[in-house]
């Protein structure tokens, strides 16, 4: 997996979008999936099949991630089942890579 993000990172995001979103359709994409780039901020994309509280479990799930990693620049792009059509979840797919393919719901 060409990624720049360690094990822990990835476990983190696979796990907290299960339990937050109840989605394994996780991408990372941008900069960090460019292995000939340095920093950048964290993209991560999530479609979940929930239309519930979006913007509150997205909340939550960034709070997690700073308090265990520090804080630092994620933009986290949620599809969820109710969302109109934007651009970036086509360029997500289509950039990114799917980091929780083989994990189980």
């Amino acid at each position: 997996m060409n990624i720049r993000l360690n094990q822990e990172y990835l476990n983190f995001i696979c796990h907290k979008s299960l339990e937050l979103f109840n989605s394994t359709e996780v991408w990372i994409f941008g900069s960090r999936v460019d292995m000939n780039k340095k920093g950048g901020d964290l993209d991560i994309f999530i479609k979940t099949p929930n239309t519930d509280n979006i913007l509150q479990t997205k909340i939550i799930f960034l709070r997690e991630f700073d308090n265990k990693f520090g804080e630092q620049k994620v933009d986290l792009i949620i599809e969820a089942a109710n969302s109109k059509f934007n651009k970036i979840f086509e360029i997500a797919k289509q950039e990114g890579v799917n980091i929780c393919y083989n994990l189980q719901k």
